[in-house]
C-alpha cells in the first residue's frame, strides 16, 4: 500500500490524479471517483462515544484492490482483543469496517465520500486517533447513543486552561448548531461530551475536559484551527421530523 498524507480533498480539483502527487500529499481528481460507493448509511453499530484507546496511524494510502478507495491502518492494543474481519470500530467518531488486521495493527477501508464529511482527510501518519469498538448488548451504556454517522465538521476555536480542566470551543455551521443545546450531549472525534454553553450568534458551543479525559482522547493534541468531526444527539433530529410531520398533516382551517 503506497504511503501519503491523507490530506486528500482540496476545495478545487486537479484535473489529473498523476499531476497531483507530491511527496507526502495525495490528492485525487473526483471525476475519476464519481462512481464510487458512498458511505453506508444505514445503522449497523451503535456507540458510546467512551474512548477506549487511542491508536496511531501507521499507514495510508490508495487500496491495494484499486477502485477509487484508501486504505488507513491504525496501531492498536485494546479494540484488537476479539477484533474479526468486518466489524465496526469508531475512528474519531467515524464508523469504519474493519478490511484487515494482525496483532498490532488493523486496516479500515475509506471512501472519498468518508473524507469530504469528515476531518479524516487531516491524518498522517503518526497521527492519533480516537477508537472504540462497537456497543454489545451486555456493554454499560457510560456515553450516549453515538451512531459514528458523522454529521459534520467543526473548527476549534480556542483553548484555555483552567486549573487542570481544558476548556474547548468549537465553531460549527449553523445546520448543526440548532441541534446542539447547553448540557446536551455531542460527540467529537467521536467522544461523548457535555455542552456547556452555545453561542447562536458565533456559531459556536463549548465544553470542558477533564484531566482524566485529557489523557485519553485526542482532542488536547490538536490546535486551534484545526477539524473535528461532529455528530449530534439522534434525538433532536428524530424530534424535528415528528414535529414537521405534524404540522404538515395538521388540517388547514376553512377560511372561505
Amino acid at each position: 500500500m503506497a504511503t501519503h498524507s491523507l490530506n486528500l480533498l482540496p476545495k478545487a480539483f486537479p484535473p489529473t490524479l498523476a499531476s497531483s502527487l507530491r511527496p507526502n500529499l495525495l490528492r485525487f481528481d473526483s471525476t475519476r471517483h464519481r462512481r464510487s460507493r458512498r458511505q453506508n448509511l444505514s445503522i449497523r453499530s451503535v456507540f458510546t462515544g467512551i474512548v477506549e484507546e487511542m491508536g496511531h496511524v501507521k499507514d495510508l494510502g490508495l487500496a491495494d484492490h484499486g477502485g477509487g478507495g484508501f486504505d488507513l491502518k491504525i496501531g492498536a492494543r485494546v479494540v484488537l482483543e476479539d477484533v474479526k474481519l468486518g466489524d465496526s470500530i469508531a475512528v474519531n467518531g467515524t464508523c469504519l469496517t474493519v478490511t484487515h488486521f494482525d496483532t498490532e495493527a488493523f486496516t479500515v477501508g475509506l471512501a472519498p465520500e468518508t473524507l469530504r464529511k469528515t476531518s479524516l482527510e487531516e491524518l498522517e501518519r503518526g497521527s492519533l486517533v480516537n477508537l472504540e469498538r462497537a456497543l454489545q448488548p451486555v456493554s454499560r451504556m457510560g456515553g450516549h447513543v453515538v451512531q459514528g454517522h458523522v454529521d459534520g465538521t467543526g473548527v476549534i476555536v480556542s483553548m484555555e486552561a483552567e486549573g487542570d480542566s481544558l476548556w474547548v470551543k468549537v465553531r460549527a455551521d449553523k445546520a448543526l448548531l440548532k441541534y446542539i443545546v447547553p448540557k446536551g450531549f455531542v460527540a467529537v472525534d467521536g467522544t461523548s461530551l457535555t455542552v456547556v454553553d452555545v453561542s447562536d450568534e458565533d456559531s459556536c458551543f463549548n465544553f470542558m475536559l477533564v484531566a482524566y479525559t485529557q489523557q485519553n482522547v485526542v482532542i488536547p493534541t490538536k490546535k486551534v484551527g484545526q477539524k473535528v468531526n461532529l455528530e449530534v444527539d439522534i434525538m433532536g433530529k428524530y424530534v424535528e421530523r415528528l414535529l414537521l410531520s405534524m404540522n404538515n398533516n395538521t388540517p388547514q382551517e376553512n377560511k372561505g
